[in-house]
């Protein structure tokens, strides 16, 4: 049985490896070029299930070579030991390889899962028995670890450098085990899916990712995933209100968009999970496909990865198509404000004032503080008439929040303690965590203005203060904002993660949205 990833975006994109499973023990595994079994941490070195098996089948004293090499167990750690052709066991067969899983939980099986993808580079099949490891949680953490392990992009004349091992089959450690039911597979798969999305919408490069393509993109989602689709054009927008919108994008020879997709989960997902009227939950992301900084011009070193200031945008369209896989029982709208802030003649100026969708009214003293004002028009569409349970906007929005925590942990803001609650308990199960940050009213000042409603680059606390910003527009309803500047890039490759955009959010928000009562406790 095997479950396929996301059809690719782009035409020339590199696919995810196709994740199967088999009864069969891996060393039984035909066809498979490699076989890859676990090394567990501790005071004696130990192999994993499938390890005996494999190497009486072998010939080979495995745990002696693994000693002999100096393993320890270390999570992702990686022994290579290679076959002579023509081996005992299968003509395919070429190498073995004993990747350390160190105690075996579930960020050891995710790291395990990316450093064997990383190792089985260009192979025709993996089989690896270190899913059998925790069959019941297991198996999500290694799967997404794997496949996310397995990202690479280019755009190169000749042969490309990171090209995805074709299949990945998770054997049981004998013939008769179970490992996994087909459910678990397809929500493993699902979650490694939308990261792998979101990363490869955020690495496009922005000569072809426009807001008019990122709406394109959308559609043909929304067609496979089932979603409904609507999206407005420059004129729509302007008529329509949404003046941040207009404002940010109107400089660009790209004119903005405003996507949005609509996903109602199965009768059966709504009546077994919920007896209430099917709430809905509104993702806001940020779509800027190219950030200039506009006036308030970026130095040339910062706009080098300005590429990927959608990757918010990216998060909420690859969350949206994976949400019938992981049974979501709320309604879901997905809401992505996509522009491109340029500098032209027709550019906003600082001192300019944008009237919002709400008819809240903004100066503008900086034009790269852009994301809050195509932000906050989404926000307030969605307040005003979606009538949500709760919004969730997820973006690059800030500087500051890199300073204050780094590149491997998120900033979150919320007026509601249960849904922080939940999304910080989701991040840290997926492996994307999160900080929560405080809205402290006393920095409002801040963002006050003397000619409009408030000031869009208030300063000081910048992460604080562009959060309470957007607070305004979200109006009573339970509101968290996500701000994923610290890691939206990555500088190497490092455990799931890739060197370059991130994906940062999308496996959050799935274990979020996929959990059996997402809104529980939020008031």
């Amino acid at each position: 049985m095997s479950s396929a990833p996301p059809r690719p975006v782009l035409p020339s994109q590199v696919s995810p490896p196709v994740v199967a499973l088999s009864r069969l023990a891996a060393h039984e595994i035909v066809g498979a070029e490699v076989v890859a079994l676990p090394v567990l941490a501790g005071e004696e070195l130990t192999l994993g299930p499938g390890a005996a098996e494999a190497g009486d089948a072998l010939g080979l004293d495995l745990l002696a070579l693994a000693e002999a090499s100096g393993a320890t167990g270390a999570t992702g750690e990686v022994i290579t030991v290679p076959l002579p052709l023509g081996g005992p066991d299968s003509a395919d067969l070429r190498v073995v390889l004993l990747v350390g899983v160190g105690a075996s939980s579930p960020t050891d099986l995710r790291r395990a899962g990316a450093a064997m993808a990383r190792a089985t580079r260009g192979r025709g099949a993996v089989a690896t028995t270190i899913a059998s490891l925790d069959p019941d949680v297991g198996i999500e953490a290694f799967v997404t670890g794997a496949m996310l392990g397995s990202f690479g992009f280019d755009w190169r004349a000749g042969e490309r450098e990171h090209v995805p091992t074709r299949q990945i089959v998770l054997a049981g450690a004998t013939p008769e085990g179970e490992l996994v039911d087909r459910h678990a597979l397809e929500r493993a798969v699902a979650l490694g899916g939308a990261g792998w999305r979101a990363r490869m919408l955020a690495t496009v490069p922005s000569n072809l990712k426009s807001p008019a393509w990122l709406a394109e993109q959308a559609e043909t989602l929304a067609a496979e995933a089932g979603l409904g689709y609507r999206v407005w054009d420059e004129k729509q927008l302007a008529d329509g209100g949404f003046g941040g919108i207009i404002g940010v994008g109107q400089g660009s020879a790209t004119p903005p968009r405003l996507i949005r997709l609509d996903y109602t989960p199965a009768k059966g997902v709504r009546a077994a999970r919920s007896t209430r009227r099917t709430p809905t939950v509104v993702l806001v992301g940020k779509g800027i496909t190219f950030d200039s900084g506009g006036i308030s011009i970026k130095p040339a070193q910062a706009m080098a990865s300005m590429k990927r200031d959608m990757t918010g945008g990216a998060v909420v369209l690859a969350t949206m198509a994976a949400l019938a896989a992981v049974e979501c029982p709320v309604n879901v709208v997905g809401l992505v404000p996509a522009a491109e802030n340029a500098v032209s003649g027709t550019s906003m100026r600082p001192g300019d004032v944008l009237r919002h969708y709400d008819g809240r009214t903004t100066e503008v003293t900086n034009t790269d503080a852009e994301g809050r004002l195509v932000m906050a028009d989404a926000i307030a569409y969605a307040a005003a008439e979606l009538d949500p349970a709760v919004i969730v906007d997820v973006a690059t929005l800030t500087g500051a929040v890199k300073v204050a925590l780094g590149q491997e942990i998120g900033g979150l803001f919320a007026n509601d303690d249960a849904l922080a609650g939940a999304l910080l308990q989701a991040g840290a199960g997926a492996g994307e965590p999160f900080w929560r940050f405080p809205l402290f009213a006393a920095y409002e000042e801040r963002i006050a203005s003397k000619v409009a409603d408030a000031d869009n680059a208030g300063g000081g606390p910048g992460a604080i203060t562009a959060a309470l910003f957007l607070q305004h527009f979200a109006g009573d309803v339970p509101w968290a904002h996500l701000d994923i500047a610290s890691v939206g890039d990555v500088p190497e490759d490092r455990f799931e993660w890739t060197q370059g955009p991130s994906g940062f959010g999308a496996r959050a928000l799935l274990t979020w949205l996929g959990s059996p009562d997402p809104l529980k406790d939020v008031r």
